[in-house]
């Protein structure tokens, strides 16, 4: 995503409509999009703020050809809206996807079914794409830890204490005590390593796939017990008394939860818990969002309740399973606030395009948080069973 910071307009799927679309066409187009919008409150160049506003009649040639197109047309210019998130929310509630061809493409569904997108081979690829070279934004993006994952906002008030609060959500989930040996898989730039270690004494082995993040993670965590890898988790070996992973199965994809998983179970020890922190949705997909998959996570898939039960079957039982999915929203606003806020100092090495293009991701992701077709969930997991039960915490 990041080997270049800028897109040029030569690469839109907008910026070369067909060369004799025929006017009567783009007026078909139009009324019908019209009508669609209806359903949802929407009205085309309406006084809403969630009514978008188009800027070029080309936008009606691809308004029916799925998300990557009209993404890009939003990266161009050829539309926009006040309220990005509430339209997407609006949209999403009333279920008009299909009808636009919204999610994965017809040539992403069959590369799915015939290869292992997230496979170990293609693993740094990934770390290298979505995270190296790009450590400006992300620290323009996020909160003073860096972490990259839903907050929690059951008493904060800023994204800081939001971030901290899920940060010791998940200690608290995970019953830390000092001494204890801690496997993070997807550390990120080491705000939970850090945390666990300084807070309650743990011992943490973090593994990431990014090289930018192993170095970053190892200069924060420095003087502590924690130990950062360079590492696929399919190679983590050792015996841990308790694993967290969050923000880090959504690149795992549909043909290796269940390998995810099995690796969980070898490293864990038999009376530990392991904490899953991951998107979700409605739906039981093989292969992400066509613009998604373009432009933000590459190979990414958001997994459904019933991937992750038939994954988890025989391995774990589900000790706790808690949806904050709506902290998700407040929590991609807020990283666009930050965003939005410091553009100008990252004006030297990204475009305007690359703007509207992490406005875009992030708002419309706010949207579908708001819409409640996405969610955010944490699934506390045992081997067999805490003896006696386990007591939730929220």
């Amino acid at each position: 995503m990041f080997d270049a910071k800028t897109f040029p307009s030569e690469a839109s799927g907008t910026s070369a409509p067909p060369a004799r679309r025929r006017s009567g066409d783009r007026r078909s187009s139009r009324a019908r999009l019209t009508e669609l919008l209806a359903h949802a409150d929407i009205e085309i160049d309406g006084d809403r703020p969630w009514d978008p506003q188009v800027h070029d009649e080309r936008f009606f040639d691809v308004a029916f050809a799925g998300s990557l197109a009209i993404g890009e047309a939003y990266m161009d210019g050829s539309w926009d809206v006040a309220q990005l998130d509430e339209l997407v929310c609006r949209f999403r509630r009333a279920s008009l996807e299909d009808q636009f061809r919204i999610g994965a493409d017809g040539w992403r569904v069959l590369k799915a079914r015939l290869r292992n997108r997230q496979s170990a081979s293609r693993a740094y690829d990934m770390g290298r794409r979505v995270y190296d070279g790009a450590l400006d934004l992300f620290e323009a993006t996020l909160d003073p830890r860096m972490v990259y994952s839903c907050a929690y906002w059951k008493s904060a008030t800023t994204l800081a204490e939001a971030q901290e609060a899920k940060l010791d959500l998940a200690c608290r989930k995970l019953g830390l005590r000092r001494g204890m040996r801690v496997l993070d898989i997807g550390c990120g730039w080491g705000a939970f390593a850090q945390f666990a270690a300084e807070r309650h004494g743990a011992e943490v082995v973090g593994v990431t796939v990014s090289r930018e993040q192993v170095e970053y993670a190892r200069a924060r965590c420095q003087g502590l017990p924690v130990e950062i890898r360079f590492s696929d988790y399919r190679d983590v070996t050792g015996t841990f008394d308790r694993v967290h992973s969050a923000g880090m199965f959504e690149h795992v994809g549909p043909r290796n939860h269940r390998q995810f998983f099995e690796t969980v179970h070898r490293v864990l020890a038999d009376d530990g818990l392991a904490l899953l922190h991951t998107v979700g949705g409605n739906r039981s997909l093989t292969s992400v969002d066509a613009w998604i998959d373009r432009y933000i996570f590459p190979d990414s898939v958001m997994p459904s309740a019933a991937q992750i039960s038939r994954a988890i079957e025989r391995l774990f039982v589900i000790e706790d399973w808690h949806n904050f999915g709506p902290d998700y929203d407040r929590t991609l606003m807020a990283w666009f606030a930050n965003f939005d806020r410091n553009w100008p100092q990252l004006t030297g090495g990204y475009d305007q395009r690359f703007y509207r293009m992490w406005k875009f991701y992030l708002q419309a992701c706010a949207g579908t948080f708001r819409a409640r077709i996405n969610h955010l969930w944490h699934f506390v997991l045992s081997k067999r069973g805490v003896v006696g039960g386990y007591e939730a915490v929220r």
